[in-house]
């Protein structure tokens, strides 16, 4: 049967100043898969990201999205062919409610999203796309609150609603559960495999209770290589995944 690759890498490769930082990386996620990018700190996993969102050039290599090159196009131009990405960090304006935030995100595919200086009123007609994103990840009772007020976990939901109103065809989440405690992790979860349907999600994971109950596919770096990939089953039990963590962990200890 053939494979339908949303997006691909071929031999991409991001050198600064004679350190590889990713090195010769072919990368295949099928379409509608949920496929995690993991490994150890320092294994390149965000510099992979900053490749395939085109906040960095490679060095060397191609980036394919639907069988045709995007290595030489803009960030925004990505973005408006539905490869959308979140941040690591919470990527929301802190003085507007979740309403506003969600809004000015649905201004960008109308090509009005600088228009800063309009009258509020002149957005009233997304308000109720707006509710409807805002409902999708479980934040309607929010709609009226300061995102600053906001607990973290439910900021980062509403940094997916943000992501949703570019009308993603495919999203990159860079570590969407980083910081959390169980609870939001759980919501977390539960709120990508919802929005997942229908779509294709890659994302960058720490945690891999996340990615064992999520994830299709598992692409696991080091030293900005691949070194295993699979289903969690798979990768788990890859003596070369498990040496990868346990020596991370061990110069972790011996750091602190």
């Amino acid at each position: 049967m053939t494979q339908n690759f949303i997006l691909e890498t071929r031999g991409v490769t991001k050198e600064f100043r004679g350190f590889t930082a990713v090195d010769d990386v072919n990368l295949q996620v099928q379409e509608g898969h949920i496929h995690a990018l993991i490994g150890p700190n320092g294994a390149g996993k965000t510099t992979v990201f900053n490749l395939l969102t085109k906040f960095l050039p490679p060095t060397r290599g191609e980036i394919l999205y639907r069988g045709k090159p995007i290595t030489g196009m803009k960030a925004n131009e990505i973005a408006r062919l539905g490869l959308v990405r979140s941040f690591q960090i919470s990527a929301v304006f802190g003085h507007m409610t979740a309403m506003e935030n969600v809004r000015v995100a649905l201004q960008r595919p109308m090509g009005t999203s600088f228009h800063f200086w309009k009258s509020a009123r002149t957005l009233d007609h997304l308000n109720d796309r707006a509710i409807e994103l805002l409902e999708e990840v479980g934040l309607r009772e929010y709609a009226d609150v300061l995102t600053i007020e906001m607990p973290y976990g439910r900021k980062r939901a509403l940094e997916v609603a943000t992501t949703l109103a570019m009308d993603p065809t495919m999203m990159l989440l860079d570590e969407p559960t980083q910081g959390m405690g169980a609870e939001d992790v759980d919501r977390i979860v539960e709120l990508i495999r919802r929005v997942a349907k229908g779509r294709t999600v890659l994302m960058v994971e720490h945690n891999l209770s996340v990615v064992s109950r999520l994830c299709d596919r598992i692409t696991v770096l080091a030293r900005g290589a691949v070194l295993s990939e699979g289903d969690y089953a798979t990768v788990s039990a890859d003596p070369r995944v498990k040496e990868a963590y346990m020596g991370s962990d061990a110069e972790e200890e011996a750091s602190a």
